[in-house]
């Protein structure tokens, strides 16, 4: 009985701009306060706090969705938006559960994205050994992590690259950094012609 042959995989070429998406917006807040994190945990229904485990209280709010961080300091980290817009939305929601539990909170929060983490389909199968050799910033170490990781310094992001043509972008700012960055990986692998 013949073997069957193995189907050739076909290279297919990138087409268009890939639709990039946000996952996650990470972004740390301040305000001029002390907080009682026992008061705030006693008081609000949706506070999570073991200090013996961690030194924050963890709100998750539903609407809009994410998670805050809050510290006795005043200060606080939100995680799990999915837009920058939704930061102030989670924080300013925040700091009115907070007054409602009794702490005095004086004026609006100062707000900073530190991270944007998106994902993306190149829609192309990615030759990471070829990437890896030819394009400087691009560490791939497959018997580790499946993954290249290729840095770049304008916007300053990073990119996860996998064999299936999914890529992660991590370390934006803005969103415009992601936009950027991806367009700039783009460039990179047309010019080495993997894609």
């Amino acid at each position: 009985m013949a073997k069957k042959a193995k189907p050739v995989s076909k290279k297919r070429k990138l087409i268009g701009k890939p639709k990039v998406r946000i996952e996650n917006v990470v972004a740390s807040a301040s305000v001029d306060a002390e907080f009682d994190l026992d008061k705030i945990a006693a008081t609000l229904p949706n506070a999570e706090y073991e200090p013996e485990q961690f030194p924050g209280l963890v709100l998750r709010l539903v609407d809009p969705k994410a998670a805050i961080l809050v510290f006795s300091s005043g200060k606080m980290v939100c995680t799990g938006a999915k837009e920058p817009k939704i930061i102030k939305l989670a924080i300013e929601k925040t700091l009115k559960q907070i007054r409602t539990a009794g702490v005095k909170v004086r004026g609006p929060a100062k707000i900073t994205i530190q991270n944007i983490v998106a994902s993306s389909d190149l829609g192309v199968e990615l030759n990471l050994d070829k990437i890896s050799f030819s394009l400087e910033n691009a560490e791939f170490e497959p018997e580790q992590f499946p993954g290249l990781v290729f840095r770049i310094a304008e916007p300053k992001v990073v990119f996860l690259l996998f064999r299936s043509g999914k890529i992660v972008c991590t370390g934006g700012k803005k969103p415009s950094d992601v936009d950027k960055g991806v367009a700039r990986l783009i460039q990179e692998l047309k010019k080495i012609k993997v894609v």
